[in-house]
Parts: C-alpha cells; structure tokens; sequence
C-alpha cells in the first residue's frame, strides 16, 4: 500500500502534468482570451486526485491482466477531454481533438525531463519550465491557428480525433520505453521523441492547410456562381431594357392622345399601369441585384448565391432582403455562414412540400448587431420538443443533424441566440449575433 508521502509525490506530479497539459491546450487552440480560460483551471485539479483514487482502487482490487498506468492515463484522458469540452464548448470529437495534440506535446516534453536526474522539486520546475517554453513557440509559430481551422473545418471531426489518440498513445509508448534506455543510447532517444512530435505537429498543420485548400476553392467557385449570377440578370435586364425601348414612342404616342384629348383620368391610369409594368418585369432584378451587394461578406454573399440558384431549380420562390450593407459580424464568419447554410436548407427543403413553396432570407445589420431571419411556407405538423434532438426530422431516418449542429454552432457564442416559431402554415427561425460584448 502506498505510503501519504507517496501519493502527495504522485499528485504534485500528475498536478504537473495537468498544468501542462492546460498551456498546451491554450497554445494549441490559439487561445486569446488566456484568463477567461484560466478561471476554470481549477476544476482541471480534479483530475489528478481522482486518478490517485483510481490507482488506490487498482492496488487494492485484483489482478486485472492489465497494466494499471494505460487505465489510469486513458481515465485521465476522459476527464481532461470532458474539462476541455466544458472550458471551450467544443463538441466531443473536437474536445479530444485538442486534449490528444496538447497531451502529445506534455507527454513530450515529460520524457524529456524525466530523463535528466535532478531532484523531484527541481524536476517539476523543469517539466513546467520546458511546457511553458513550448507553448510560447507554439504561439510564436503561429501552430494554434492552423489547428484551430482543422477543428473547426473538419466534416468528420472523430477521424481526426481517433488519428490524435492513436498518435497520443505512440508517446505514452516512448514514455514508458524511458525507463529502459542505456545511457548511451539517450542523444538517439532524445532526437526519436523530438522528431516524432515534430511530425505530429507537421501533420496537423498539412491537413489544416488541406481543409483551407479546399474552402478556398469553394470560395472561388461562389465567385464564379456569384458572377454568372450577374451576369444572367444583367442579360435579362438588358433584354427588357430593349424591349422597353422599343415601345417607347407607341407609349408616348398614346399619352400624348390622352392628355392632349384631357382624359387624365385615362392618363394617371395608364401611368398607374405603366410603373407597375416596370416593377414587375425590371424593378424584382434591379431590386434583387441591390441586395446582394450589400452582402459585403464574400462567404455570406457566395453561400446566399448558390442556395439562391438552388432554390430556383427546384421551383422555389426566394426573395432576399438586405437593406443596409453586411459588412461584419461578430462571430467566426464559417460558423456563421454554417448556420445560414443550414437554415435555408432546412427552409428550402420544408417549403417543397407546400403548394406554392416560398423562402424569405432577411439579413439586417446596425451598430454591430446583425439579425437573420429564415421564414418558409410548411405544410406538416411542428414538434417543439423533437425538432433539436439529433437524429429527429420530418423526412425520416437518417436526416436530422442540421439543427442539433446549428444549436451546437451557438452554444460556443454567448452574444449569439436563437428561436423559431410556427404559425399559419410559416415556419420562421431567427437568429441574432449582437456587438461585442
């Protein structure tokens, strides 16, 4: 049975490692706002407490077959995981994500030091010295932003965790094998560990860069959509243009009959008439054009033209009011454009069902605060308490994922919120992002 000095000695160091394990984390999430973060370091303190309980529990319970250190460090796993999750508001895979790339670099830089022979204060000084000088270059190197885009982006988010654990479990391996090597053997040893973490990193940043590759691309084929858009009702427009043109003078030849024979009230009529001509066959595309440029956000404005032409191929009525220019909002602009996304989705989907499907996207935007607004024509029945399950949906088994995501995508924004609503056969969902706080 372990003595109290050495389950103090045991919890001051997996203390250590937690404590490391944190400046990681913050490195490698490009963490900003460092003290908001902090303030929940405390219960981060649980973790080496309970593994010492852990530990107690597997010297006292039998002989398992298994080695107590991988359940004890795959339990303290969970529970970093959990705390990153809570302290971030990441979803799981994602929580992992971080806890697995930030215990590679702690596992890392424990070999490091427990291999030199130093007192256990002096020992914990250097583990702590060596954590803190790696995330220092880590922020210099600029790595937690490229980590950050592999988060955020990744479609598939548990590949990248399991692949982070797989490699996390490698350095563990190293760890123990510590204890093992000949001293001659230590300059190799030292240049094995380092090299396999650096490939780590190296590896997270190439499928980062992969992921902004892709958005990028994406980014240019909206502008390619966005222009052929233009282009179309820039043509339609000059057709009617044309044609207006031509029966110009037909036009004001009656007029003048009119008001030369003093029928005014023939003559405001046909004015009357004439305008709202004008509005029906060009006033819609003039108006349409003026609202997509005050998108003045390319991942807005791309996304709104490719749901816009989708919306048109199916038969869907899509009108876009954005008054005011959009020039900004207060949020990751993926996210944001991920909720848009998945709100006219939604709507475009639901609107099919009705007889004559329509879909209204409002975008308004003042003193930083930008309000969204999807309203679309529904003819099926609303279940409040089912609609943000995971899994739920209208169309059957296998849809459903949108707005449980859509719900996970706010949760990260306090000055984000959101409701819905349903009346007289409309389904509306609303979303606001105010200023910073």
């Amino acid at each position: 049975m372990p003595s109290l000095s050495d389950l103090l000695v045991g919890y001051l160091d997996g203390l250590t490692g937690h404590l490391a394990l944190a400046a990681y984390v913050l490195a490698a999430t490009d963490e900003r706002a460092v003290w908001r973060r902090l303030k929940k370091l405390p219960l981060l303190f649980l973790s080496p407490l309970a593994a010492i309980l852990l530990s107690l529990g597997l010297y006292a319970a039998p002989e398992w077959g298994i080695n107590p250190y991988y359940i004890i460090a795959l339990a303290v796993l969970l529970m970093c995981t959990l705390w990153v999750r809570w302290t971030w508001r990441f979803g799981f895979w994602q929580a992992l994500a971080a806890t697995c790339m930030a215990a590679i670099f702690q596992v890392a830089g424990s070999t490091v030091s427990s291999m030199v022979p130093l007192p256990f204060a002096a020992a914990i000084g250097l583990h702590l010295g060596i954590s803190a000088a790696g995330s220092l270059l880590l922020y210099k190197l600029r790595f937690g932003r490229w980590f950050r885009l592999l988060l955020e982006r990744d479609a598939v988010p548990w590949r990248t965790a399991l692949l982070l654990l797989a490699l996390e479990v490698v350095m563990e391996i190293f760890l123990r094998l510590s204890n093992g090597v000949q001293p001659r053997f230590l300059g190799f040893y030292y240049l094995l560990v380092s090299a396999a973490t650096v490939l780590i990193a190296a590896l997270a940043v190439y499928l980062a860069q992969r992921f902004d590759t892709a958005r990028k691309m994406q980014a240019q084929q909206d502008v390619i959509a966005q222009q052929r858009l233009y282009e179309r009702d820039l043509e339609m427009i000059r057709r009617e243009v044309r044609t207006f043109r031509h029966d110009y003078k037909n036009l004001l030849a009656g007029l003048s009959r009119q008001a030369g024979e003093g029928e005014l009230e023939g003559l405001c009529q046909t004015l009357s008439e004439l305008d709202a001509g004008f509005d029906l066959r060009l006033g819609k595309k003039i108006q349409a054009s003026t609202q997509i440029g005050n998108l003045q956000i390319p991942e807005v404005r791309g996304l709104l033209l490719s749901k816009l032409a989708a919306m048109e191929e199916k038969g869907v009525e899509c009108r876009l009011e954005a008054f005011y220019p959009v020039a900004a909002v207060e949020m990751d602009v993926w996210d944001f454009v991920r909720c848009l996304g998945i709100l006219t989705d939604n709507a475009m989907e639901a609107a099919l069902d009705a007889e004559r499907p329509w879909v209204e996207i409002v975008l308004l935007a003042e003193d930083g605060r930008v309000f969204l607004r999807v309203s679309n024509t529904y003819a099926n029945s609303i279940e409040p308490r089912k609609m943000w399950t995971e899994g739920w949906s209208t169309k059957g088994a296998g849809r459903g994922v949108g707005l449980s995501s859509y719900q996970q995508i706010l949760e990260k924004y306090p000055n984000a919120s959101a409701c819905a609503s349903w009346e007289n056969g409309v389904f509306v969902q609303e979303m606001t992002v105010e200023g910073r706080l």
